[in-house]
C-alpha cells in the first residue's frame, strides 16, 4: 500500500473508531478494527489506504457487531502471502487499489463465488465476470502539472507522447506503483509487446530524472515545481488540495483524450477468501462495501462519521462523489475489461525489461 500523507493520516487517527498498527513494508502490520460488538471477528487483508479502509471497518461494525481485524500491507504482497497460505490464510476478506492481485488469486481458486443476489447495486462491468469478487470504488489516471513549468496546451494528449524528446527531463513518474501497471497493460492490449517495451524504454530515458517511490511524491514534486508534470490518479491531487488547501496548490490536473489507453479507470475490489472459516460474517462485508451506506463513505470526504478521506469514485448505482470531480459517468477512458487487464504479471515483466522497476 502506498505511504499516506502524514497529515491525513493524523486527521484520520484522531476520529476513526479503528485502532491500527501501520506499516508500507512487506511485512505489514496487523490491527483490531476496535469493535465492540459480540459477533464474529473477521481479518481483512488490505491492499488500500487505510483512512479508506478504517471509515469503513468502523461503520460496518458499528452497523453489524461483527469485528474486524485488518492487516495492511501492499496489495501484491499480501496477494503473494495469501497464495503461500493457502487453505490455511487467516484472511476472510481481501480488499485492493487494484484488480489484478485479485484476478491473480482467482486463477489460483483462492477465492469464493460471491453470491449475485447479494450483490445487486455493483455494475457488472466493475466486478469479476466470474463472480468471485466485487468492484468497490474506482480512480482515473490523468496528469498533474505546474503551469509554471508547462502549459496546459503544451502537455501530451496521448500516452504514447510521453516518449517525445520534449518531455526530457519534465516527466515524472513511479513506475514502482501498482496504479502504472494497467496502464501498462492497456498500451500492450492497444498497440503490442514490442511497440510497449519501445515505448517504455523512452519513457525511461525521459522520466529519468523524475523518478518517485509513490504518486504522493509525483504529486507534491510537480505541486512544488521540482517537475513540470507527472502521470497519477486523479485522487492523489484532490487529497493533497484537501490536506493544504486550495490556495496552496501551484498544480492542475489534466486527462487525456477521450479514450486513450492512457486514459484507464482502475478499480478496486474485495474479495472473500475460499478458506475463511467465516463465510457468512466475510460475505456480509464485502455487501456492506457495495451497499449504499458504504458507497456514501467513500463518496463522502472528511473524518467524520460516515466520511472518508478516499476521494475515489463509489460506483453503486444511485451514489455520486461529493468532492467536487468530474462525475464517473463524464469519463471517457479507455475500454478494458478486468479479464483484459488479467494478473498484472505481462505489466511488470514489462517494466522490468526496460528497467523501470
Amino acid at each position: 500500500m502506498r505511504k499516506t500523507n502524514t497529515q491525513l493520516i493524523r486527521w484520520a487517527a484522531a476520529v476513526a473508531a479503528v485502532v491500527t498498527a501501520t506499516a508500507c513494508s512487506g511485512g505489514g502490520s496487523a490491527g483490531s478494527g476496535g469493535g465492540s460488538g459480540h459477533g464474529p471477528t473477521i481479518t481483512l487483508y488490505s491492499g488500500q489506504h487505510e483512512q479508506t479502509t478504517q471509515s469503513l471497518v468502523s461503520a460496518f461494525e458499528h452497523k453489524t457487531g461483527i469485528n474486524v481485524v485488518t492487516r495492511f500491507a501492499d496489495e501484491t504482497t499480501l496477494a503473494d502471502q495469501i497464495a503461500a497460505e493457502g487453505a490455511h490464510s487467516p484472511a476472510d476478506v481481501f480488499l485492493t487499489e487494484n484488480t489484478p492481485p485479485l484476478e491473480s488469486l482467482q486463477s489460483k481458486g483462492l477465492l469464493a463465488a460471491l453470491p449475485s443476489a447479494t450483490l445487486p447495486s455493483t455494475p457488472a462491468e466493475f466486478s469479476s465476470p466470474r463472480g468471485d469478487w466485487a468492484g468497490v470504488s474506482a480512480r482515473v489516471s490523468v496528469l498533474v502539472y505546474n503551469p509554471g513549468l508547462i502549459k496546459a496546451s503544451q502537455l501530451p494528449t496521448r500516452i504514447s507522447q510521453l516518449a517525445s524528446a520534449q518531455y526530457q527531463g519534465k516527466l515524472a513518474l513511479a513506475p514502482g506503483e501498482t496504479d502504472f501497471q494497467p496502464i501498462v497493460t492497456a498500451y500492450q492490449h492497444a498497440y503490442g509487446t514490442a511497440a510497449t517495451l519501445a515505448w517504455l524504454k523512452r519513457v525511461n530515458t525521459n522520466a529519468a530524472s523524475h523518478i518517485y517511490p509513490d504518486n504522493e511524491t509525483v504529486t507534491n514534486q510537480v505541486n512544488r515545481g521540482a517537475a513540470a508534470f507527472g502521470l497519477i490518479n486523479q485522487y492523489y491531487w484532490y487529497r493533497m488540495r484537501a490536506e493544504i488547501g486550495a490556495g496552496n496548490m501551484h498544480s492542475r490536473i489534466a486527462f487525456f483524450a477521450p479514450h486513450d489507453p492512457g486514459y484507464v479507470l482502475d478499480l478496486s475490489g474485495a474479495a472473500v477468501l475460499k478458506s475463511s472459516k467465516h463465510q457468512t460474517a466475510a460475505q456480509q462485508f464485502v455487501v456492506f462495501l457495495v451497499s449504499k451506506q458504504g458507497q456514501q463513505i467513500i463518496a463522502t470526504p472528511g473524518t467524520g462519521a460516515g466520511q472518508s478521506l478516499s476521494f475515489e469514485y463509489p460506483i453503486a448505482d444511485g451514489v455520486v462523489t461529493r468532492t467536487g470531480e468530474p462525475p464517473l459517468g463524464q469519463l471517457q477512458p479507455y475500454p478494458i475489461t478486468p479479464t483484459q487487464r488479467g494478473d498484472g504479471s505481462a505489466a511488470v515483466a514489462l517494466l522490468r525489461q526496460a528497467r523501470l522497476i
